[in-house]
């Protein structure tokens, strides 16, 4: 398989749910290291989010990175630099979002990293820490939440948005407000 057809399989892989693998830590620990060791005066804090940084989650077998950066400035200075470390990204996705930039890494056909560059300690930054801070702290809502996952998996197999879209009203029950 070329590069071109993994990135095409990548982009187009299906919503599927594994179980907790403790590995996930140690790969969310390289990639960090990457990351900072690149740009270690652009990125003011690099974060683990997402299922796969809540012990004992069922989660789509994807590292969910955030990436904390002084302005979205920064962020669009980064757009270019990252597509040269590795990830590549969707540039109309990308114009429709005014709160982050996001990215993916990608081998043999499937998705590895997503990563979510952000403004450091804004309110998007800010929610998706308490997300993920109060599910490691809360088993009960862990467990609510893998179930509802599992279920949105199945429904939503071939339409990433639309998964992500429908976890909505849990994550803002969570958190109190609008994560888009």
């Amino acid at each position: 398989m070329n590069e071109a057809q993994s990135l095409q399989r990548a982009i187009d892989e299906p919503v599927h749910m594994v179980d907790y693998d403790s590995a996930w830590p140690a790969r969310f620990d390289t990639e960090r290291r990457r990351l900072l060791e690149r740009f270690p005066a652009e990125l003011l804090d690099v974060q683990h989010i997402g299922s796969t940084a809540i012990p004992g989650m069922t989660a789509k077998s994807i590292i969910d990175i955030m990436a904390g950066v002084a302005s979205m400035t920064v962020a669009d200075t980064l757009f270019e630099p990252l597509l040269g470390y590795g990830y590549v990204t969707s540039r109309e996705f990308n114009a429709g979002l005014t709160d982050r930039r996001w990215f993916m890494r990608h081998a043999h056909g499937r998705r590895t990293h997503h990563l979510h560059v952000v403004v450091h300690d804004s309110t998007l930054w800010r929610q998706r820490l308490a997300f993920r801070n109060a599910l490691r702290a809360d088993p009960t809502q862990a467990i609510r939440y893998a179930t509802l996952k599992r279920e949105l998996a199945s429904s939503h197999q071939t339409d990433r948005e639309a998964y992500t879209r429908a976890k909505g009203d849990f994550v803002r029950s969570i958190v109190g407000s609008d994560l888009r």
